[in-house]
């Protein structure tokens, strides 16, 4: 059976995997260890060890607490509701996609589409 903390850490590796560009085969090669565990790790089926976190971390670039950010399980306290939010945001492969194209995008035209996007959401 499946640990709620397990499927959440699993699919914060995947959301991270993904938004960085990285295949399962590649992050599979910087750990060391073949992808079907990374598949098995991001569906949550086995479980992730602090060591393996670890490297996981280091090869997305990320510190280990954002594996656990947005979980509201029994005995954690409850996620803001920003947080939350950007959970279901991160369940969509459109939005996904959207976010990495973005961070694509050179500093100085990123921040012009930006401002681009915050005005044509106020006329919205």
């Amino acid at each position: 059976m499946k640990h709620p903390v397990d499927v959440h850490v699993g699919k914060r590796v995947r959301h991270r995997r993904w938004m960085v560009g990285m295949t399962q085969q590649q992050l599979g090669d910087i750990v060391g260890i073949k992808f079907q565990q990374i598949q098995k790790y991001e569906t949550g089926m086995n479980r992730i060890s602090a060591s393996r976190l670890w490297d996981i971390a280091q090869a997305l670039d990320v510190p280990i607490s954002f594996f656990f950010e947005g979980f509201e399980g029994e005995g954690a306290e409850a996620a803001p509701a920003a947080t939350a939010e950007r959970g279901d945001l991160l369940a969509d492969k459109e939005a996904l996609e959207l976010v990495r194209s973005y961070y694509a995008i050179p500093e100085a035209q990123r921040r012009r589409l930006f401002d681009l996007a915050r005005v044509l959401s106020d006329v919205a």
